[in-house]
């Protein structure tokens, strides 16, 4: 776990360019518009033991928060955004990317909008699907939030 690393590189992609195509990125994965960032991941968990994964999504949640304290200052407080509902709506309508993927894989993030650099940043852990890892995602992107 390295806060500082991470905040570095979430500010690198507020002003990376996005890519004309989808692909994968040093950091994760990038399309036109948004940047996903695996800023940490957990090994040798998909469907392994549940005990043992709640503890990595627990430490990967301090993290988060560890990221929030450090961010809040700079872009404002704010709740943290329930992607329960977000899921639920993309039963019904149709939810840009990245926000649907995003609300695919994990059930909380922090939002904010990086001022100056009209994008908005998203801090998630996801763990939704226990046949994968845990990851502790960045999203970076021009597209608001739903």
């Amino acid at each position: 776990m390295d806060i500082a690393r991470h905040l570095a590189l979430i500010d690198e992609l507020c002003f990376r360019p996005f890519p004309a195509q989808h692909g994968p990125s040093d950091d994760g994965a990038a399309a036109p518009g948004h940047f996903t960032a695996v800023l940490e991941s957990s090994h040798g968990l998909r469907g392994g033991d549940p005990a043992e994964r709640a503890v990595t999504v627990e430490q990967y949640e301090k993290v988060r928060d560890a990221l929030y304290g450090r961010l809040s200052p700079r872009w404002g407080e704010s709740a943290p955004w329930n992607l329960q509902t977000v899921l639920l709506r993309t039963e019904r309508e149709e939810i840009p990317e990245p926000w649907a993927a995003l609300s695919a894989r994990a059930r909380v993030a922090y939002l904010w909008e990086a001022e100056g650099t009209g994008r908005w940043v998203a801090v998630a852990v996801a763990d939704r699907d226990g046949t994968d890892e845990v990851q502790l995602l960045a999203v970076v992107t021009r597209e608001a939030p739903p």
